[in-house]
């Protein structure tokens, strides 16, 4: 049986370019280059038809490593916590006050991006200590 190993993960939301610009900035991710023919993605987006214009967005990793992340426009808006939800993994390999430290600062800057601190969950036994964040339309992500 054959194994996947390439996945994307899609975003509900109500602004999908400003989304994905955010994530981008959050993961160093790039937006890729327009379809064959158009200079820009604006360019491609006023020949849809009117309800499909600003629809979707997409960014990846510029390694191709990453995930490809899809974010696309619904009508609702977010109401219940995320079934699932990403863990940016900026402290890897780091414990105790550097894994902190490293950790604020990282907080820091996604805060100047739009995102928004919910907690610091402090390690124990299972887990190693992470805070719980927002990104800009209020999904769910935790920096760890």
């Amino acid at each position: 049986m054959a194994s996947i190993k390439k996945f994307q993960v899609t975003f509900d939301c109500a602004e999908p370019e400003r989304v994905a610009r955010f994530w981008c900035e959050v993961l160093g991710y790039v937006v890729p280059p327009p379809p064959e023919g158009f200079a820009t993605w604006g360019d491609y987006d006023r020949t849809l038809p009117p309800e499909k214009q600003g629809s979707s967005f997409v960014c990846m990793d510029p390694s191709g490593e990453g995930p490809r992340l899809y974010f696309q426009r619904v009508p609702e808006g977010k109401v219940v916590k995320n079934r699932v939800h990403l863990c940016v993994r900026a402290g890897t390999g780091l414990v105790g006050e550097e894994r902190l430290a490293t950790l604020e600062a990282e907080c820091a800057r996604l805060i100047a991006l739009g995102a928004v601190r919910v907690q610091l969950l402090l390690a124990d036994e299972d887990n190693e200590s992470c805070i719980v964040m927002q990104d800009i339309e209020g999904n769910e992500f935790c920096l760890d």
